[in-house]
């Protein structure tokens, strides 16, 4: 087998630009997450079975990536996945100058460097099922701060996982995700929240359903936090895991009945006749925070 150069600098930027950590590669992968370290620092280099086991992991974010790619040239591989590498940063990635997100991205940079702390740690989604009329689903997952100044978000739920970027601006928080199931992109806007701790939040969910039709759908969703991160990036993998597995309450619930009304409501012509909303939005009713000293809002 021929041996990919810099392989440890590609698997990092693939790792960043995936939001993958390295346990939850490990796991994908099947061996142990010091392997995985070791991998990443440089000190070993995968067999022929990882490298395929390591391309169907990033396949799931990036389709078109081939075992192929492996050997292209570091910038070269960056930029077929949309990334930038900043040669006065290191391995450090960013988007592309005029890629999709770059705007975005720069625009959020200075109310994630401020904001970013009132929202990381572990949360519970509530939503409506498309698939299941009249349940309420929920996912478990992550927000947290990442080395290059990003918010990375994990979600799972029935066995899926959605992993992407949060990013705050004029208020409101945009949330763009990739689920390698479904292989599509899912968006959230949530309203934010101006207290320095987030209880809870409400937005509206875009994705493409799991149903035969794949029916674009909007739904309303809810959010609310269940735990706080520890500082330290491997015990908060760990218990992300524990989490997800014995789906905890939240630490201030909502209830079910609020929770109900929020995410199953009517809109249209016929409502507004009646003083209701003629289309679906979020006052952010929902959108909870809290100070160190007990002020709520």
């Amino acid at each position: 087998m021929k041996r990919v150069s810099d392989l440890a600098e590609k698997l990092d930027m693939l790792l960043k630009a995936c939001s993958l950590s390295r346990v939850a590669l490990a796991q994908q992968v099947g061996v142990d997450k010091s392997l995985v370290g070791r991998w990443v620092k440089g000190t070993i280099h995968p067999g022929e079975h990882n490298l395929a086991r390591l391309t169907g992991v990033f396949q799931q974010h990036y389709p078109t990536f081939t075992l192929a790619h492996w050997y292209e040239e570091t910038a070269d591989l960056a930029k077929r996945i949309g990334l930038a590498i900043r040669p006065d940063a290191g391995a450090r990635i960013e988007t592309i100058p005029d890629g999709p997100f770059a705007k975005i991205v720069a625009t959020s940079e200075p109310e994630i460097e401020f904001r970013a702390k009132a929202y990381e740690g572990f949360w519970r989604t509530t939503r409506p099922s498309l698939v299941m009329p009249g349940e309420l689903f929920h996912d478990y997952g992550m927000f947290r701060l990442n080395d290059e100044g990003m918010i990375d978000v994990l979600m799972e739920g029935a066995g899926l996982t959605f992993t992407g970027w949060m990013f705050p601006m004029a208020g409101n928080l945009y949330v763009f995700l990739f689920d390698p199931v479904g292989r599509t992109p899912l968006i959230v806007l949530m309203k934010g929240v101006t207290l320095p701790r987030a209880n809870s939040l409400e937005g509206l969910l875009l994705l493409s359903a799991l149903d035969p039709a794949r029916t674009p759908a909007a739904f309303p969703i809810v959010l609310e936090r269940v735990g706080d991160l520890s500082g330290d990036r491997e015990v908060d993998d760990a218990r992300m895991r524990e989490i997800i597995e014995a789906q905890p309450a939240p630490l201030e619930p909502l209830g079910e009945d609020v929770l109900r009304k929020a995410t199953y409501r009517d809109v249209g012509p016929e409502v507004a006749k009646a003083g209701g909303p003629l289309f679906m939005a979020v006052t952010g009713a929902l959108s909870h925070g809290s100070t160190s000293n007990g002020l709520r809002g």
